[in-house]
């Protein structure tokens, strides 16, 4: 401390000591009043003064902090690097922040049917966009499943009758990687180079694996004689289609002034990477129904979303992104996709509340 800051300081002391003690000797019955504001005067001075000397040194601080924060990834919404393992692996967080940006988008794509389970003949939709999840595509039209069901089925299939479905305990059933049904795909295990399989129609220009075409129709018409009605959209997609939607979601964030990286891992978390997506094996496909087009979480609130939960696995279906295990999988909760792994599998996940990912772990070989 230089001299004249030294002296305005002392100044200012005696200057106070000196009112105190003229008021004291003015009002001896209240000299504690005057010592109280002397300790308190000097106090809220000496703080003060502090902040005035080192003034320089508050303001350069100041500014470091401000530019720290406008220049780091966390001026920008929190992102997780999106790593799930179906080994002993770690896994990054998921953020609310997820949740605001993708409910501000509704985009609309342009070459999906869908299959509707009445029995009755449906207008054609003029049209429906995508939402929360671009694997809603436009809807060009929809098909009664009268229609579907007169066309042929594979003779071969694996799907068991509902009655027989528990018949078999887990500790009698084996499971093995080399099982189609079973084939884990995700971030970090993409599709095999020599995976194979042969692609069946549903109905128009959608198609799916040819093996899951009977148990999803088997599913459709239960679901029918129950009284609800399921609408099947975006089957199977090539490696073009996926490569354009999760483009397309990576401009878009990019649009809003993210950085590649963070498009890139925001839009992976409502996107499937290209290579590693269950829709260009043919073994996933996202189901609505009438009256709730939409491909967001408020489909598993439906009667449609309630019945598939309850019943799917007696078709060898799996909802495949379950809520609360979004940390494993990397997917936000996704009550429309569904993932056939066949009947016995189907079972043992949904009666343990597992993904695909933990089954792996506890009970494929």
């Amino acid at each position: 401390m230089n001299a004249s800051n030294l002296q305005m300081k002392l100044t200012f002391r005696n200057k106070v000591i000196s009112r105190v003690e003229k008021f004291n000797r003015k009002h001896k019955a209240f000299s504690f009043l005057g010592l109280a504001y002397a300790m308190i005067a000097i106090t809220v001075y000496n703080f003060l003064f502090y902040f005035y000397r080192n003034a320089k040194r508050f303001t350069c601080l100041a500014c470091i902090i401000l530019f720290f924060i406008s220049s780091s990834s966390f001026s920008y919404p929190a992102m997780s690097l999106n790593i799930s393992f179906a080994a002993d692996t770690g896994v990054t967080e998921r953020t609310e922040d997820v949740q605001e940006v993708l409910s501000e988008e509704v985009v609309a794509e342009s070459d999906a049917e869908l299959v509707t389970a009445q029995d009755v003949d449906i207008e054609v939709l003029q049209e429906a966009s995508e939402v929360v999840n671009p694997d809603a595509a436009e809807v060009d039209s929809m098909v009664s499943v009268s229609e579907i069901l007169d066309s042929e089925i594979p003779v071969e299939t694996d799907v068991q009758e509902p009655n027989t479905l528990l018949s078999q305990s887990e500790e009698e059933t084996t499971f093995n990687s080399d099982d189609w049904k079973l084939v884990l795909v995700n971030k970090q295990h993409p599709i095999p180079d020599d995976y194979e399989f042969e692609l069946g129609t549903i109905s128009g220009s959608m198609q799916c694996d040819e093996r899951v075409i009977a148990p999803l129709f088997d599913m459709l018409k239960a679901a029918r004689a129950d009284g609800v009605n399921l609408i099947v959209c975006s089957p199977y997609r090539d490696i073009d289609r996926q490569t354009m939607l999760f483009g397309n979601k990576v401009d878009r964030y990019m649009g809003g002034g993210m950085s590649y990286m963070d498009a890139y891992n925001l839009a992976s978390q409502a996107v499937t990477v290209p290579g590693s997506s269950e829709h260009q094996i043919g073994l996933a496909v996202d189901i609505i129904t009438d009256g709730y087009s939409s491909l967001d979480e408020g489909f598993g609130d439906t009667a449609a979303g309630k019945w598939l939960a309850d019943n799917s696995a007696k078709y060898g279906f799996i909802l495949r992104y379950p809520s609360g295990k979004e940390e494993i999988t990397s997917i936000e909760y996704e009550p429309w996709h569904f993932r056939y792994v066949g009947v016995d599998a189907a079972n043992v996940i949904t009666d343990n509340g597992l993904c695909l990912e933990e089954f792996w772990n506890l009970y494929v070989d």
